[in-house]
Order: structure tokens, then sequence, then C-alpha cells
């Protein structure tokens, strides 16, 4: 059968070289051999052209997946040096390896030797692209030839699919900033619908202060950049409506907020004693990954429920426990009662409290565990700041920031832990989807690990199994996905990867990516990422744009004399003047 390659092409383009006949073609991947003065790089569009002999032409779309030159006419390695003197003869030879991504109609046949490629521009790249079975096409970064990289917001939004995972090196990766910038796109590029303002975002902030500047625009932020928000069809602007909370400093009566880079707009957030009891709290304390068939979790268990049946609540945040003469109203002074009750020497309050057939050196094991959370604990813990606002919330504003820094591992666990379940359970109980609620989360493998039991993992399963159907939607974070619950990554419709670790980018859950883009990633450069996603069978490399807001203190723009004086006089008086 000969190919007359007639089959419709862009009109305006222009053939960049042809399929090889020395390689074999295959309908999952084949070589192209450029034309001279013909320059070609990774990931670019392709596409070609092949006439059946009874159906209708069939067009067929791929991705540059490998670039290779030789020389032709060479047998040994030294004769590079007789062919750059001119003394033996031979060309240069340049080939790409294509990663098909769509056949059109689907006849999974391939190219012939011979046919003519080209690149695919406009409509072609589109289909190539499947953004023509986008309904609602989330812009998610540039390819390298600039052009904007779309995924389909129904696999992101719950509609087909949901959850964005992305995994990378620390410091290197820029997880927490590409996840800001999907965000962005999110709020700000209009594919939410006219209800896009209801939707809201909870970001816990791990590392330093960076994500406690997102309302203030990027002092740093170039031209050239402003001119890629704008080919993505997206505002070079912070977010508008940005909440943000931070823990109470310690041995601060007046609970002031722990922060240093910001200093006016961040409310602290702690929980009340009552609240920790009524709300069945303490096993978040214990938070390190247990088989759950141990007896300390049956004490967890018993205790807890005791927290919430057997206390008399003071009506101000503080609790009376049997047998304690004064309200109890500092997590120290809770963690006592707990233990005078669990150690008792009256049988029916140590079996009601701890549990039957439990040995002291298991109760033992309770104590030290929980005397060990005070020193972390007692600035989240307690009942006695006057007052209220004190409770993390997300309905003043679209994205809330909970800062974590400055908290040990214990205490993050545990501010995440309580904040995500508050969050789970308030969408359970409206019973609607919409608006949504997006869950940034880095460090996803210290919260929901691969072995082991604890009640953040639970939840954090609830969210990404359950999630969608109730409006969550989980954008997580991690260096080493291999580390990280097998069911959590299954669940992610979008996966994103900056630069890993050599050893990382081996591991099964890399998977999804060929092997020229697994070791692309041990090379990639921050602001770079390799994202794949259900429709397009090929994962693709983007870039994203500089932050347009600030990502630490020294980015923000410098404020008006009489502003910075306002703002001093406030944190001195604590009254505007």
């Amino acid at each position: 059968m000969t190919d007359t390659h007639s089959a419709p092409s862009s009109a305006d383009s222009v053939s960049i070289g042809r399929v090889l006949g020395t390689e074999d073609a295959t309908p999952l991947d084949f070589w192209v051999a450029l034309a001279p003065d013909e320059l070609i790089q990774l990931d670019e569009v392709v596409a070609c052209d092949r006439v059946l002999p009874d159906g209708p032409p069939l067009r067929i779309f791929g991705v540059v997946s490998q670039v290779r030159a030789r020389h032709v006419g060479a047998r040994y390695d030294d004769d590079v040096f007789l062919i750059a003197d001119g003394l033996l003869p031979a060309e240069v030879s340049e080939a790409v390896q294509i990663a098909p991504t769509r056949f059109e109609p689907e006849v999974y046949v391939p190219p012939l030797p011979g046919t003519p490629v080209r690149r695919a521009q406009g409509e072609e790249r589109a289909l190539a692209l499947y953004e023509d079975q986008m309904a609602a096409p989330l812009a998610v970064g540039l390819t390298r030839d600039d052009q904007r990289l779309n995924v389909n917001l129904e696999f992101v939004d719950g509609t087909r699919g949901a959850h964005v995972n992305i995994s990378g090196i620390s410091g290197v990766a820029t997880k927490t900033t590409y996840a800001t910038f999907l965000l962005h796109s999110l709020f700000q590029g209009g594919r939410l619908g006219d209800d896009a303002h209801n939707h809201k975002a909870l970001i816990f902030n791990v590392k330093g202060e960076d994500l406690l500047f997102l309302d203030k625009p990027n002092a740093r932020l170039e031209p050239e950049q402003r001119a890629r928000y704008a080919h993505l069809g997206l505002p070079a602007s912070p977010f508008p409506s940005v909440g943000l909370w931070a823990p109470p400093r310690k041995d601060d009566p007046a609970a002031a907020p722990d922060v240093a880079g910001r200093d006016h707009g961040v409310t602290s957030f702690f929980w009340t004693i009552e609240e920790l009891c009524r709300d069945e709290l303490l096993p978040f304390l214990f938070v390190d990954a247990e088989d759950e068939r141990q007896q300390l979790t049956t004490v967890i268990q018993n205790v807890t429920a005791r927290l919430r049946t057997d206390v008399t609540v003071s009506g101000d945040g503080g609790v009376r426990v049997d047998g304690v003469a004064e309200t109890i109203r500092t997590f120290r002074d809770l963690c006592e009662a707990i233990r005078s009750k669990v150690e008792s020497d009256i049988d029916e309050d140590r079996i009601a409290w701890a549990g039957r057939s439990i040995g002291g050196g298991t109760i033992s094991a309770f104590i030290r565990r929980l005397y060990a959370a005070i020193p972390h604990m007692d600035r989240l813990i307690r009942s006695d700041v006057a007052g209220a606002g004190h409770s993390i919330d997300t309905s003043g504003a679209q994205v809330t920031v909970v800062d974590l820094h400055n908290l040990n591992d214990r205490a993050k666990r545990f501010v995440v832990g309580v904040t995500i379940r508050r969050a789970f359970d308030e969408k359970e109980r409206s019973g609607r989807a919409r608006p949504l609620l997006f869950l940034v989360l880095d460090e996803l493998n210290k919260y929901a690990p691969r072995e082991g039991y604890s009640p953040i993992k639970e939840i954090l399963l609830d969210v990404a199994e359950r999630g969608r159907s109730l409006g969550i939607i989980l954008i997580g974070a991690q260096q080493t996905a291999s580390e990280v619950e097998r069911r959590i990554i299954a669940n992610s419709s979008i996966r994103v990867v900056g630069r890993l670790d050599a050893a990382e980018s081996g591991r099964d859950e890399y998977g999804f990516l060929p092997a020229t883009q697994r070791q692309r990633a041990t090379i990639l450069k921050p602001g770079t990422m390799i994202l794949s996603q259900p429709q397009v069978p090929v994962p693709l490399v983007l870039s994203f744009p500089f932050p347009a807001w600030a990502t630490k203190a020294d980015e923000c723009p410098p404020e008006p004399p009489l502003a910075s004086t306002a703002k001093l006089i406030t944190r001195v008086t604590g009254s505007k003047q």
C-alpha cells in the first residue's frame, strides 16, 4: 500500500521532516528525521497524516519526547575528529522521537516511513492536547514554546475527577508556589463560573512565613512576567481576599499571633478546654502512626469518651472533672486531671477511664505521651484568654492561610487534623458540593504516611475518596510520593512533578512518567513542572510565571509613611488613632 499524503493539514504548515524508515514506527512511538536548517525541541507538538485504504484520512498527533543528533557515515568514535578536519565525508543527521497523543479518527496504526511531519498549530494543537473536549479549560502554565497549557477543569472540580498531587525536592521543586498559582488560576481565571467568589481555599503554611503575604503585590515582578500572566489570561495581581491565622506566642496572656514578618492582619487561633472535650479532639494529640489494635488506642478512645460525657462545662471554655476541685483552664491542668483518673486507686474510675484489663505499662505509655505534648500544646489548648474569635474561620475570606511554621510536628499534626475534620464535617452537614473548598497541604507524607494508622490519615483518606462528592478538593504536596498512602495518590486526577531525587524518580509511584521524563525530572529547574492529566495520554512539561504576590516581606512594596505610622501606633497602644 502506498501513502499519497493527501490528508488535510494546516494550510500554512511547513514540513519539519519525515518519518524515519530506519527505526520502527509504531502507534506508541516513532522517529522523525529533521529537514536541514529545521530546529525542534523537546515537548513541541507535531502532526502528520496517513491515508487509509477504506476510510477517512487519519491524522496522528504527538509530542516530541527525545531529540538526537549523529554523524551519518561515521563508524568509530574517533571518526568525529577526521570529519571535523574534513578528512572523512559525513553528514549531520538530527531526529526526534514522537510520543503519539491522539489518532483522529481512532485507528491505531503507525505513520508510514517518509510521511511529512509538521508542527501542530492552532486547531491542530488543540486537537493534539484534547482541548476540543474540555468544556472548561483551566490554564496551568506555559509550554516550552510559550503556548498556554490547559487541563480539563472537570478533573479538578469533582465533576469527573478531583485532587492534585505535587511531588519534588524541597526548596527546588517550588511545590507550594505552584499550588498557589493553581489557586490563582482557579479563582481569577473565570473558569469556576459566576460564583467563583464563593469558592474557598484553606492553605496550611508549614515552612517559613512565605504565604503570609498573598494579599500583597510582588514588587519584584518584571514586565516580561506580567506578559506571561496576560498570555495565560490571568491578572498579574495578588489574591484579593485573604485571611491569615497564626498560633499565639508562647507564655503570652494576650495570645498575640506568633509571626515576625507581618505586624497586622493576622489573627491568633487556639482551642478551649471545653472544645477539646466536647469535640473529641484528644486523639489528634496522638498522631504518630500506630497499629490501631494496640491497647494504647483503647486507652485514648476511653479517655476521649469520658472527656465528652463525664465533665461539666463552666460556660467560659473551662471544664470541671469529678474529684478535681477547681475549674480546669489550662492544658497542663487537664493532663493532671486525666492522669489522676487513669492511675486512680479506685477501680471503678481507673476502669472507666483507661479500660478493662489495661496493664500498667500501657497506662504509663499513655501518660508519657500525653505529658510530652504539654510544652507544645499549652498555647493551643487553653481557656485562660477572655473573648471569642479564636477558632479558625474560612468564611471571612476566599483564601485562608493557617501558619504552622513555628509549631513542632506534634502541634502541626493536631492543627491540621482538627481543622480538616471540622471543614469535612461542615461540608457533610451542608449536603452540597458547591461552593468548593480547596485544601492545600504540604509535607503530605507526614500526615498520611504509607504505613500505620492515625486519625489525620483517616481524615485525609476520607477527603481523597469522598471529598469529590462533598466538594472538598485536596491539593497535596510532598517530597516523596513513595512515602504517602497509596490511595491518596491514586485518587489524585492531576499529578505534577518538579525536581526529583534520582532514587525517588525510579519508584513505582512515578510509573506514569516515560523513562525520558523520569530522567528529566532529576534536572528540572525551579518553575518547571511535568504534569499528567487523565485526558492527555502523555505527561507534558510546563513552566509557570513568577508569583504576582509577595512571598516574603522584602518583596512587598513599601507602604506610605502615614500608613506605617498608624500601624505602629496600633501595635503599641492597641487602638487606632
